[in-house]
């Protein structure tokens, strides 16, 4: 990371800070940071999203730390040699729309999919985009104040399930520099209403629903739901003591959105993620948790049956790796 890079590249320029469609408080929360950080430097932004906030959860969160996000249909005026650093997200990705600004930089904490050439990037494989957000500020000695600390501070503890998924030692470290500063009553306040009442629709229609394959649970929603909440429900059915690997999803705008979580020591969950759902649409993420879609005009290619089709996709791919482990296994003792 070398701060002064990007903010010399900013610099003169009109700036969005982009999330990816259906931001989630990590997203929200590093964007957030970085609007703080850029602005300590000189540089304005705004920050920018496609899709929609439809939780009130997420939306209470932007009250209790003052986040303002413009969707883009309300900037009207983006012109493409307007500058964007995608925030949480890289581009390409399906979970990203391509507006008209120049994506000249990305700040992410998912693995790269589908390579795009920069002129500045901060990918790195880690808990929280919030995490690499606050080490700008340390690196640069940028004075952090309550307010941003303690939304940094919650979009790590959110996106890490309180440090129980995915976390790292620079996580920990990140988390080390935020909680001497940070509103703890306000953090403990805002998880604790985390859930709504319409959530419990979905969760019902997912425990109705589940089907368990070995140690591989799925489960389908027959309706529209948040992503956030999708997530939610993955969470929720990895917690089963004999599911290790978890595939929720849902219907939505005509074609399915995913959330697969993974505790394994063997699967990675983007790649099982990205493996299923190539030709249908898309999707990827990090050893423990990944997302997806399968695009409207592909749901034809799934049958008469979708359902089992997905998760034959799915325990076709696991399979493939079982056998490359077993292989592996029996080379090393030759």
């Amino acid at each position: 990371m070398e701060w002064e890079k990007l903010v010399d590249l900013l610099k003169g320029h009109v700036v969005y800070l982009q999330t990816h469609n259906f931001p989630d408080p990590d997203a929200l929360a590093s964007a957030y940071g970085m609007q703080v950080f850029l602005r300590a430097h000189g540089v304005e932004s705004s920050i920018c999203y496609a899709g929609k906030i439809d939780k009130s959860s997420t939306k209470k969160m932007m009250e209790a730390f003052n986040i303002k996000a413009i969707h883009i249909d309300d900037i009207p005026h983006m012109r493409e040699d307007d500058y964007i650093v995608t925030m949480d997200a890289q581009k390409y990705n399906s979970n990203i729309t391509d507006f008209p600004g120049d994506e000249v930089a990305a700040i992410d904490h998912h693995p790269t999919m589908i390579p795009c050439s920069y002129k500045y990037s901060d990918i790195r494989i880690c808990g929280a985009c919030c995490s690499i957000v606050t080490d700008y500020f340390i690196k640069s000695n940028t004075t952090l104040d309550s307010n941003t600390a303690t939304t940094l501070l919650y979009g790590l503890k959110m996106d890490t399930d309180s440090f129980n998924r995915g976390v790292t030692d620079f996580d920990i470290e990140m988390f080390g520099h935020l909680h001497k500063l940070a509103d703890s009553q306000k953090i403990i306040n805002l998880y604790h209403s985390n859930m709504e009442l319409d959530d419990l629709h979905a969760y019902g229609e997912a425990i109705k629903n589940i089907q368990i394959y070995e140690n591989v649970g799925f489960a389908a929603i027959s309706f529209d739901c948040p992503d956030a909440l999708i997530a939610m429900i993955s969470d929720f059915i990895l917690g089963l003591d004999v599911v290790e690997f978890a595939v929720v999803y849902a219907k939505k705008n005509g074609g399915y959105k995913f959330s697969v979580r993974n505790e394994t020591s063997t699967y990675h969950a983007g790649t099982v993620t990205q493996e299923a759902l190539k030709d249908l649409g898309g999707g990827g993420g990090h050893f423990s948790m990944a997302g997806g879609v399968i695009n409207a005009e592909c749901v034809p290619m799934l049958g008469n049956n979708p359902e089992f089709a997905i998760r034959q996709r799915f325990l076709d791919v696991i399979k493939k790796m079982q056998l490359k482990i077993s292989e592996s296994v029996k080379l090393e003792n030759v």
